[in-house]
């Protein structure tokens, strides 16, 4: 596994600091074992030749036009939502039709007569389109060329959802992430107060600032998530496909590789419907990693709303040594029955993980702009320790665990790994290029201030966050009020959906976590 070096770039225009040294193993090397175990906390480690990092949805947007249109045999597009009348790089100059989505899908198909296209979008996310003014892709389809196929998938329990974000094209190259290509999710890492570029198609109206993180793979992991895809279209479109084959390595022009040849952990939720068993790897990744960290959990999620997940931290916050727990959420959620549902559900956690937070090792912010409007946080992200960086589309709430389809991509650091050190500080890197966006400083300044802290993420934080201008604010629950109490404790509008295997995975991973000093 190498890193490609200083100044390694996520996206365009976005940096991430050099490297810095990861402390060694202890004298006598203890080998901590994975907490990425194929059939248990992932379904399959694959290698990936490539592996990039897109913070916000403009430099993702951008990469993804590109790519499909040097597509040479099929694209694969899975998701929660689409709206075919995004545009995908607004700053590209040309004519505005011709950079949205549903034209840069046809002009694809057009210009190469061998390319196939397929998009797979969750059916009830055609009824919130509607509400939006969307124009359903079902409808779209028939007047598409023959080799576009957009399609709705209805095979799922009863207010479950897909909520999987996938594109794969040639079983070469595959996005994955919390980015859906759709309306109000494009924006940049400067989260201005105001953009004209943030209005919803056919409006003019801002839909505000909203944060968001994707991954992109090549190689092996590409393949593997492209296995997932097809069975995916299977699954919802009733159409058996071949993997693509024969096909040259493939990478879009202009993003640089924040890794290369790095092993990339598929992690799965499944729900049991229709003869399909359950599948809750994401759960069990979750449970492990908060067993067998070490000195800091950094997350950036949609919700804070899952139980298990919950006094998962609080158990770990009680002990004299355990890690520090940083959170980062919006500042509450989107739409009135969503905020019903994980509003009251975060309020009453929040209180559970306080209490037991008799160290002071727990934080839970909201990121804001520079007149303090808070910013959409949807990227779904955790970095332990310099050890692990997951990037998917779960969120921390109960049906990302049992009921939704969701794919998360992971990368692990080995202990004994011959190049752990730069890895380790490429993992790091991460974290604190996020925090350092959220607190408006450069990474390093991060980096620096988690130094002067002796290790302390929240003491950094805190030296760093200011009281006015681009920050991170605390997060303070409103009163849940006599309905929020009831939805809380009923867990009525998310209700958990799977066997509890907490004190299993706390017995097996948690010996995995053996101390050793960690820098930054």
């Amino acid at each position: 596994m190498t890193s490609d070096g200083p100044g390694t770039t996520t996206s365009p225009g976005l940096r991430i600091p050099t490297p810095r040294p990861a402390a060694e193993p202890e004298p006598g090397g203890a080998r901590a074992e994975r907490l990425l175990v194929p059939g248990e906390t992932c379904w399959r480690i694959e290698r990936a030749d490539r592996y990039a990092v897109f913070v916000d949805a403009a430099g993702y947007f951008a990469a993804l036009k590109k790519a499909v249109l040097g597509a040479r045999r099929r694209v694969l597009l899975i998701g929660w939502d689409f709206d075919p009348r995004v545009r995908l790089d607004p700053g590209s100059g040309g004519r505005a039709r011709d950079d949205r989505l549903g034209r840069v899908l046809e002009a694809a198909v057009r210009a190469n007569p061998q390319l196939d296209i397929g998009v797979l979008a969750w059916d009830l996310g055609q009824v919130y389109g509607l509400a939006r003014g969307m124009l359903p892709i079902a409808l779209l389809g028939r007047r598409t060329p023959d080799r576009l196929t957009f399609a709705v998938d209805t095979h799922h329990p009863v207010g479950g959802a897909h909520h999987q974000k996938i594109v794969v094209i040639d079983d070469c190259l595959a996005f994955a992430g919390g980015i859906d290509v759709t309306a109000d999710r494009w924006d940049t890492s400067e989260h201005p107060d105001h953009s004209r570029a943030r209005a919803r198609p056919g409006s003019h109206r801002d839909m505000g600032p909203w944060h968001d993180v994707t991954s992109l793979v090549s190689g092996p992991a590409a393949r593997a998530i492209g296995d997932l895809a097809r069975e995916r279209w299977e699954s919802g479109k009733g159409e058996h496909l071949e993997p693509v084959t024969g096909e040259e390595p493939c990478w879009p022009e202009g993003v640089e590789p924040l890794l290369t040849d790095v092993d990339v952990a598929v992690s799965r939720t499944r729900p049991e419907h229709g003869g399909t068993s359950l599948i809750h790897e994401i759960e069990l990744l979750w449970l492990a990693v908060i067993a067998g960290a070490r000195h800091t959990v950094y997350i950036e999620t949609q919700y804070f709303a899952n139980r298990r997940v919950a006094e998962a931290i609080a158990e770990r916050l009680k002990e004299p040594d355990g890690p520090e727990v940083v959170v980062l959420n919006p500042h509450e959620a989107w739409g009135w029955l969503e905020e019903k549902a994980m509003g009251t559900a975060r309020a009453t956690l929040l209180d559970m993980v306080r209490e037991a937070d008799r160290h002071d090792r727990f934080r839970l912010y909201v990121p804001v702009t520079e007149s303090r409007r808070p910013i959409y946080v949807h990227a779904k992200v955790t970095v332990v320790d310099d050890r692990l960086l997951r990037i998917g589309s779960s969120n921390l709430n109960n049906r990302s665990m049992g009921l939704d389809t969701e794919c998360d991509l992971s990368i692990e650091v080995a202990d004994d790994a011959p190049d752990r050190e730069a890895l380790a500080a490429t993992v790091l890197g991460m974290r604190d290029r996020l925090l350092g966006e959220h607190l408006d400083v450069a990474p390093e300044e991060v980096a620096a201030a988690v130094e002067r802290a002796g290790g302390s993420l929240i003491a950094a934080i805190e030296e760093l966050r200011r009281p006015s201008g681009r920050s991170l604010v605390p997060f303070d629950p409103p009163d849940l009020g006599a309905v929020g109490k009831v939805l809380a404790d009923t867990q009525l509008l998310d209700a958990e959906r799977t066997p509890d295997r907490w004190q299993r995975i706390r017995g097996a991973f948690g010996h995995r976590r053996a101390h050793r000093p960690l820098r930054g």
